[in-house]
Formats: structure tokens, sequence, C-alpha cells
């Protein structure tokens, strides 16, 4: 949907693309257990579900053990705990109420992967630069911690003999541009090729094609090769296939069936 809207966008002369891709520091670990009952009271969540989750949450003892040692206990009231199959959902829903207020800029969200997405035209930022401030301040607001160091953007721009754009600045810090960026497993690059990303999938596949090759040689039957094939070497060609496949050269499509055949 993200490539979607910049696509779209990019077909009107005159404009280009800023993509914030925001870092979060810890962002499971902050989560307020009172605030998220608040949120989730407001988006018309069962009270005796938001009670046990607050329960859930609050008075959590953890302890460390290695071998016949073991550390003091420590009771924990924020956050929502590491590895949890809840932990994305509920941060999804503790930051529901972070949204974009402009049209021409998007932001997308998938549990605390966060990247605003600024449509210019004729060199107007101030939506996007707006959203950014406003993005920081509801960090500030929501306990979470915008991390400057790790958050990246990346600029999208096919226009001729364009300037150098400002920098982007949030909370004094400049944030640096990147020409690519992993997204979701996925590389974006910002001429919207995808040669950095089939070059590192056809790498992972050929590194895995040699243990492939070593389960022949024990003369394994043809349908657990296959299985072995599907399971780890096809799903690494096929990650993401939807996004990238329609926007692929036809180089990149014969370098994938020579890897795969």
């Amino acid at each position: 949907m993200g490539l979607h809207f910049i696509l779209q966008h990019l077909n009107i002369s005159g404009t280009y693309v800023r993509l914030l891709f925001v870092h979060f520091s810890s962002a499971f670990n902050t989560i307020i257990p009172t605030l998220l009952q608040t949120k989730l009271t407001q988006l018309s969540v069962p009270s005796s579900i938001c009670q046990w989750i607050t329960s859930f949450l609050t008075d959590r003892h953890q302890l460390v053990k290695l071998g016949k040692f073991t550390s003091y206990s420590h009771t924990t009231s924020t956050g929502a705990p590491q590895g949890c199959v809840l932990s994305p959902l509920l941060f999804s829903l503790y930051t529901n109420d972070c949204t974009s207020t402009d049209p021409s800029v998007k932001l997308l969200k998938f549990a605390d992967d966060t990247t605003v997405i600024g449509l210019i035209q004729d060199g107007d930022e101030s939506a996007y630069r707006q959203e950014i401030e406003q993005l920081a301040a509801w960090c500030s607001l929501n306990n979470l911690e915008l991390n400057t160091l790790k958050t990246v953007e990346m600029i999208v721009d096919f226009r001729r003999n364009t300037p150098a754009l400002p920098p982007l600045t949030i909370m004094n810090s400049t944030v640096p541009t990147v020409e690519s960026f992993r997204f979701l497993g996925t590389t974006i690059s910002q001429d919207l090729k995808w040669d950095t990303y089939i070059d590192s999938i056809i790498k992972k596949a050929q590194q895995r094609l040699y243990f492939l090759r070593q389960l022949r040689k024990f003369n394994l039957p043809q349908e657990l090769l296959t299985q072995f094939y599907s399971a780890v070497i096809e799903s690494v060609l096929c990650t993401s296939i939807t996004v990238w496949f329609g926007s692929a050269t036809k180089s990149d499509i014969r370098r994938l069936q020579r890897t795969s055949k």
C-alpha cells in the first residue's frame, strides 16, 4: 500500500517523496498499562478484557536463573513481555491514536515499525515537517522514546536538476539520509528498483542450495529434498514477491530462474 501511494504520487509532475523510517527505543518495554487501558476503553473493548490486560501487564515478577544461581526477583509494571504473542497487538492498540491529520502525509504502522510518507508537491514540505513534530510530541506524551540515532530518512526524487533538499531535524538532531532501507524484510531503494534486494535473496538462496546438494549426496528421498527446497530455498526467493516481482526487470527474473533451477 505504501508503494502504491508513492508511485501514484510520483506520476504527478514536480513531485517527490520523503520517507521517514522511525525507530523506537525498547518500544514494547515502554507501554504504560493504565494508559493502554484508557485507550482500549475508548476503542469500546469490554471492561473485563481491559482489566485482564492491565492485570497481565502489572506486578510482573522477573528473575534470571543460570545453572544453580538465581538472581533477586524484580517486579515491573511497565511494558509488555518480549516474545509474548500479545505484545505486538497491544503495541498496535497502544499507538492506534497516533495518526496523520494531513492527506499528503501517510503513516504506516506494523507493530513497532512505523514509517512516515510525505507526498511533497511544488516543494512544500510544511505538512510533512509539521506531522513529524506532532509525532515527536505524541511520543513524549505516551512514554515512547523516538531514537533519532537510528531513525533514518530516504528521499525518492526523479526530478531533473533539483537543488539539495534541506535535512530533516527531530528534537534538535539531524536525521541521516540513506539510499536504501530494509523495511519489513524487503530492501527498498530510493530509485525504486529491486536490484539490491534481488541480489540479497539470490545470495541467500545460493548459500542454502549448498545444503541441498549435500543432502542429495546422502541419497535422501526425492520427496524430502522437495520439501527442503520448498521450505528453505523457495521461501527465500518468494519473500514479499507480490511487492517486487511486477516491477522486476527481465534480467532480474532470469537470474532468479537460474537460481531456482
